[in-house]
Parts: structure tokens; C-alpha cells; sequence
């Protein structure tokens, strides 16, 4: 039947050449190919987008305001869609009121099991609400910490106010928060505040009233405010948790901050606090760890009885599949704010796992991320359930073992950017196995085991590291050589590398998966530093001002600011972006583009690859940051290319490309191969072990098994993870890895074994 399948036709978002494809509904369909391959604009930026367009066009002109706006993906057609749910991998983020527990819907039921069968009986379920005021700790309003502030550190007592005697850049001289102190009359500015009496400190930190101040030529009456109670409500009372990295550290200079005296961090009342169900107190649950939570409900389904039965039979399902998707090391109470993008993505479809809606359509961003190769199987399981509760599920990956679960495999390629966005490749995955596609020839091949590893010229010693779950490690970080760090996730891999190991090496260059800039004023000519040379070699040779060359400033197109394209809103429909009439897309004025550098407008350079820049310019620098870009494989973007248009595992490769040009002994990378086709990999390494032998000491922490086996020293943390993990189970080559009685040595011999059989 043709409503069996998704038919797609003329699938032109970003790099897709006219796609034409079907995709088996009630089934498990795989996209792969290299990062830039056009998976994501298939999958994500037209098949999804599309199904929640039209989801969100069910709704009233007046409903859709309040919803995300999907504009219209540049497709002829698309037939039988479902309803859409996208997990992605963005980090849930949220405030410190946000948790495991809030955001997964789990603590709801926990709140409602302690309202129905605790004793003593303290009301509803919104009384055992951190987030509720009937719930909530009256002294930390549910927070669980306070934070007060240390006027020592705050202020300079032998200073005046005139002379800078509030250390708080907000408070500086001539500044609107001093000037409601110095105009108020009440204290002498050029004064020591060592030499306030008590009566004027008093006015000073808690004093109110109204003052006239004289601000911008005119007298305007404020209300005075102390100096502690204002710092209090501008600051304190603010979510430290949701402030920017900027406002937060300027805050922790000056404040102390501690468990709640009241809740001892708990975050609930006194009276919330004081109920039990089995002995166990609210927070004794929210507190454990998923595989002992687990354990303790089957514990109560035994004795718990009535109402409260049910609702453990409920929690214990949804915890099962916390434990079940590779997350048993997770508490309830961890803040979302501290998930990484694995574990929000994993987070995601727990949420799901428990709905019994059916015919709906789960779209995956590599789901495998951050999971080492002993849990992707359970991964494979959670999308087996799903499709066998009648639903279709589209999942864009990497990794081998992902791809083999599927019902249907689509190959997206035959190379990247303007090199791919083609369908090489549908079928069952035994076919891929044969395919000439580049997934097809690697998915058959895997990187041999290092016999012959370096020698380390010295050691990096860690020593009693404590932090997290990290159970008093020491160990050595061989130096010269390419050290991988593994084990399961949760077994303390990124505490020993991120924090303890860059905290006591900070000069190491860390390059972490935080995001890059991806507005669409940014692109690899501004990030990468290739810009600002590429303006003054132009101005050089036209003699003029570089700000002219840049469509941020001076030099922008008068029409589009710069932007290339013309937004235009259309009310309550999607808005209309074209290009600009009057640049036609360029992003430059007339008379910025009529300026030519070796026969090349401004515009014309923007649009060279980086292979064809790293031909088209002669100067050092320039030519030292191109060829860091095309050794990560990213040779086919445009320098004028916006970052928002990169995949994943592109903005990954590009912040590499920024640190390998750099200097330096030490490099840390946190899972570099995320976003990485396999053909990549061997790409990958081939940069590592070029900068391993110009002298220095690479430090990976990395699950994919092809980068362990061709380490020269493997640090395997485990066994498990959480409270059971933390330690270091083994240290050496991978040759006497497979050896060893793992999680990480388990599965190199298993894929050892599966490649000598093919």
C-alpha cells in the first residue's frame, strides 16, 4: 500500500539535490553517511519539520502564536507523515529548580505515591513540591542551599565611596547604583567607610526611604535602598543556576554559599520532610541512584498496598527504563542543568517510553552519543520497543552497531556539502554490507589493533582525586604519547579529564563539545580568524578602510544589513525568507564588491571551499589556519558559509581546526569522533598522531572502540557507573587491554572477533 511508506519528492533543504526517497512507516529506518552528507536536512530540516508544520497548522491562527513556527522545508511534496516527537541532542538546560525527577515527569508520581500512603498525611501531592509554596523549604525556597553575602568581600572599608569602596563592578563610580548613595545626603562620599558609625551603617546597608539624584541633566526621586537588602534582591534571589557565566562569577565573589540550615538540602518543608512510605523518607528516593531506587520500589511493590500500588508499579516501570537505557548511575534530584548532550537525549525518551501512543513518528539525533559500546545494545532495545508498539522510528547515525538493528537503511552521500546530499544507497543493512558507498566499504572494515605503541617520554600524575564519584584515584597521564580514557558512562571519565586533570593542567588546550557560535553572521571565515586578515589584505590592497570588508559593519548591503537574504513577516503564517534583490545575496554594498583582491571580490573569496582558498592565498597565517581546516575534512565548506547550516559533527571538526594551528604541549579532547563518519575516523587519527609526533601528549576521553584500539595507553574507569564507578580498573596498552576483565575489554574482543570472522 502506497500509505505504507513516507514518500518524499524533491527534497531541496540546504544541500539535498532534488531527493526523491520512501521510507518504511511501522519500521526502524537508519540514516547514514559522512557528517555533511544531507542526513540531517532530510531527516531533521524536512521530514520533521514538515510533520510538526502541519501538526502546528491544526491549530487556531491564535494557538500557533504560542507555538514554535516551522517555515515550509524546501520540498515538491510529502505524503503519509505521522505526528513527529524529535529527541534531540540539545542539553535540557533549565534552571536549579530543574531535575532528573521534573523533567522526566518522574517526581510527580513520587510526590503523589507520599501524598497517598505516607504517613504522617500532610496534604496533597503539591506539599511534598519543591517548586510549590506549599512545598517548598520557607528558608531557601526550595533550593536547598542559601547563599549570603560577605560584605567583607564586598567592600574595601579603607576606601571612601567616591573612591571605589563597593568592589562590585555594577556599584562603580558614576554609576546609577552609587549615585542613589552619594546624592541621598545621608553619608559624607569622601569618607573611609572604616570611619561610619553605627548609625550610618545602619542607613547604609539596610536603610529605605526616597532621595532625589541627579542623573543625565535631570533630578529624578528613587527609593533608597540598603546596600545588603538591594545586593540581596538584585542578586541573591536570582537563580544562580539560570544567570550568564559572566553575572555568576561575578556574584560568587562575593557571596558564601551553603546547605540549607533548615532542609539540610532537602528543599522540601519541615512538614513534607517528616513522611515516610516504607521507612523511607522523599528525599532518601530522590537521592539514590537509579539502580538502587529500582531495587528499593520492587522492595516496596510488597508491602505498599491500596492506592499506593499502582503508582509504584508506575514508577518502578519508568525507572526500569532509566537503568535499561544506560542512566542506572542517575539520581532524581541531579539539576538538568549538568547533563550532558547524551544524557538530555537519553533523558528525552524516557519521557517517552511510557506513552501509549502508537503510529507516531520518534526522530533520533545519533542517540548512541556519549554511550559506550556496552550500552548501545540496550539502546538498540529501546528502539525496538518503540517500533513494536506500532510506530515509526527514523534514527541519523554512526555507529555500527545502531545501524544493524535497523528494519531499513538509507545512505545519504556519495561524499559531503556540495559533494553529497544524494540517496547512494536504501535497503536492508546485509545489502549495505555490500554497497560501493563509503559507509558500505567501512561498515565491513574496522582499524586494527596497535601492537607497537609509543614510549611516554615523562608522566602526568594525578593524585587522590576525589571529586564526584572518582573514589581517591591516582594515576599517571603518560606524556608524548596519545592517551585514551575510557569506560562505561557515569564511571567518572570526564571528572578525572575536565576537572581534576585541566584543574591541575590548566594550560593544556581543552577542546570540549561545547557549541560554537551558529547565528547566521558567523561562518568559518569569522571563526576560524581567517576574516579579520582576509579585511586587511583587501584594504591593503585597495586603500581603504578594512571595516569596509565586512557585512557586519561598514560594508554591509544597505537593503539586507548584511544578512543576504530578506525576512518578511506574514502575521500568524510561517515567515518568507528570499534573497536579497538588491546584493542577490552577497551581503555587500555595490561599491564594497567594485574592491578586488588578486582579481576576487570580497563576496568571491566568501565563496571558495577551503581547498580553494588554501590555493587562492599565499600569506603564512592564512594558509596555516586553511590547512588545519581541510586536515579535519572540512575542505568542501564555503568560508562564507553561515555556522547555523553545519551538522553536528561539522561545528565539532571546525572548532578542532581552530586549536590544531595552535601551539601547545598538551591537547584534551573530549570524544572527538562525535558527529564522525566511520571513514572519518582513520582521518581523525591521522591528526592525532601527526601532533603526538611533533612532541606532543594527547589526552582522549572517547567510547569509539576503533580510537582505543589504536592508543599507545588506555585509562579504563569503572566498573559501572555512579557510585559504582569511580575507579581505575586498568592502565596499559591496548594489547594487554583485551586481556583484561572489562566493560571496554569485553567489547574490543567482541569487535576484534567480529571483523576476523568477515
Amino acid at each position: 500500500m502506497l500509505t505504507d511508506h513516507i514518500e518524499i519528492v524533491g527534497a531541496r533543504e540546504n544541500n539535498l539535490k532534488d531527493v526523491t526517497v520512501r521510507i518504511p512507516k511501522g519500521r526502524i529506518t537508519v540514516f547514514t553517511g559522512v557528517s555533511g552528507s544531507g542526513k540531517s536536512s532530510l531527516v531533521f530540516d524536512t521530514v520533521a519539520a514538515e510533520a510538526q508544520r502541519q501538526l502546528n497548522e491544526t491549530f487556531t491562527a491564535f494557538a500557533r502564536n504560542f507555538l514554535p513556527s516551522y517555515g515550509h522545508p524546501d520540498v515538491d511534496s510529502i505524503a503519509n507523515l505521522s505526528a513527529a516527537i524529535v529527541v534531540d541532542q540539545k542539553r535540557l538546560g533549565g534552571s536549579s529548580r530543574s531535575t532528573v525527577g521534573t523533567i522526566t515527569d518522574i517526581n510527580p508520581l513520587v510526590r503523589l505515591l507520599f501524598s497517598r500512603v505516607g504517613a504522617p498525611h500532610v496534604g496533597y501531592s503539591n506539599a511534598f513540591s519543591f517548586n510549590d509554596p506549599q512545598g517548598m523549604c520557607p528558608e531557601c525556597e526550595g533550593l536547598g542551599r542559601v547563599t549570603t553575602l560577605d560584605l567583607d568581600k564586598l567592600l574595601d572599608r579603607s576606601k571612601s565611596l567616591n573612591e571605589g569602596a563597593i568592589l562590585h563592578s555594577d556599584f562603580a563610580v558614576g554609576g546609577w547604583y552609587l549615585s542613589t548613595y552619594l546624592m541621598s545626603g545621608w553619608f559624607d562620599g569622601d569618607k573611609a567607610l572604616s570611619d561610619y558609625t553605627d548609625q550610618e551603617w545602619e542607613v547604609f546597608l539596610h536603610g529605605t526611604g526616597k532621595v532625589p539624584v541627579e542623573w543625565q541633566g535631570g533630578k529624578i526621586n528613587t527609593t533608597y535602598e540598603g546596600l545588603v537588602d538591594k545586593f540581596t534582591r538584585l542578586y541573591i534571589k536570582k537563580d544562580i543556576g539560570a544567570m550568564s557565566d559572566r553575572n555568576r562569577e561575578s556574584l560568587l565573589r562575593f557571596v558564601t554559599a551553603g546547605t540549607c540550615p533548615l532542609c539540610k538540602g532537602g528543599r522540601l518543608s519541615p512538614a513534607a520532610l517528616s513522611v515516610e512510605v516504607g521507612g523511607y523518607h522523599i528525599t532518601d528516593l530522590l537521592a539514590m541512584e537509579a539502580t538502587e531506587l529500582l531495587a528499593t520500589l520492587l522492595e516496596l511493590a510488597t508491602t505498599v498496598e491500596g492506592a499506593g500500588r499502582p503508582i509504584v508499579e508506575s514508577l518502578t516501570d519508568r525507572i526500569r527504563n532509566l537503568v535499561t537505557i544506560g542512566l542506572g548511575y542517575i539520581r532524581l534530584d541531579r539539576e538538568t542543568t549538568s547533563l550532558s548532550g547524551g544524557e538530555s537525549q537519553r533523558i528525552k525518551m524516557v519521557r517517552h517510553l511510557s506513552s501509549s501512543l502508537t503510529d507516531m513518528m520518534y526522530v533520533f539525533d545519533e542517540p548512541s552519543i556519549g554511550l559506550h559500546a556496552h550500552d548501545v545494545q540496550r539502546l538498540n532495545e529501546l528502539l525496538v520497543k518503540l517500533r513494536d508498539k506500532g510506530n515509526t522510528v527514523l534514527v541519523v547515525e554512526h555507529d555500527r552497531d545502531v545501524i544493524a538493528v535497523a528494519d531499513h537503511v538509507i545512505d545519504m552521500g556519495p561524499k559531503a556539502g556540495a559533494h553529497g546530499g544524494e540517496v547512494v544507497f536504501a535497503g536492508s543493512f546485509d545489502d549495505l554490507a555490500s554497497a560501493p558507498t563509503l559507509t558500505g566499504r567501512f561498515i565491513r572494515h574496522a582499524l586494527p589493533l596497535k601492537t607497537q605503541a609509543r614510549t611516554p617520554t615523562g608522566a602526568l600524575t594525578i593524585r587522590g582525586a576525589t571529586l564526584n564519584n572518582l573514589r581517591n584515584v591516582t594515576v599517571d597521564i603518560p606524556t608524548g604519547v596519545l592517551t585514551v580514557v575510557t569506560g562505561v558512562a557515569g564511571s567518572g571519565k570526564s571528572t578525572l579529564v575536565n576537572e581534576v586533570f585541566l584543574g591541575q593542567f590548566p594550560d593544556a588546550i581543552n577542546i570540549d563539545q561545547s557549541a560554537v557560535g551558529a547565528s547566521i553572521r558567523s561562518n568559518p571565515a569569522t571563526y576560524t580568524g581567517l576574516m579579520d586578515d582576509i579585511r586587511r589584505l583587501f584594504a591593503k590592497a585597495n586603500g581603504v578602510n578594512a571595516g569596509l570588508f565586512s557585512f557586519n559593519s561598514k560594508g554591509a548591503c544597505a537593503n539586507c544589513q548584511g544578512l543576504g537574504v530578506i525576512y518578511t513577516d506574514l502575521g500568524f503564517m510561517d515567515g518568507f525568507k528570499s534573497p536579497c534583490e538588491i546584493c542577490r545575496g552577497r551581503r555587500f554594498s555595490e561599491e564594497v564588491l567594485e574592491y578586488h583582491l588578486r582579481g576576487k571580490s570580497i563576496a568571491d573569496v566568501l565563496e571558495l571551499t577551503a581547498a580553494e582558498a588554501a590555493e587562492f592565498f599565499t600569506e603564512r597565517k592564512l594558509r596555516t589556519i586553511l590547512s588545519a581546516v581541510n586536515d579535519v575534512g572540512l575542505d568542501y565548506l564555503r568560508l562564507g558559509q553561515p555556522l547555523s547550516t553545519l551538522s553536528g559533527g561539522e561545528c565539532q571538526r571546525i572548532k578542532l581546526a581552530t586549536e590544531l594551528h595552535k601551539t601547545g604541549t598538551v591537547y584534551v579532547m573530549d570524544e572527538p569522533t562525535t558527529g564522525l563518519h566511520m571513514s572519518d575516523i582513520q582521518h581523525l587519527l591521522e591528526i592525532v598522531d601527526r601532533l603526538v609526533n611533533q612532541g606532543n601528549s594527547v589526552v582522549v576521553i572517547e567510547h569509539n572502540l576503533d580510537v582505543i584500539k589504536n592508543a599507545d595507553w588506555i585509562v579504563d574507569l569503572g566498573p559501572e557507573g555512579g557510585t559504582k564507578g569511580g575507579e581505575v580498573l586498568f592502565t596499559g596498552p591496548p594489547a594487554e587491554l583485551v586481556k583484561a576483565d572489562t566493560h571496554t575489554a569485553s567489547a574490543v574482543r567482541r569487535d576484534l572477533e567480529a571483523f576476523s570472522r568477515s
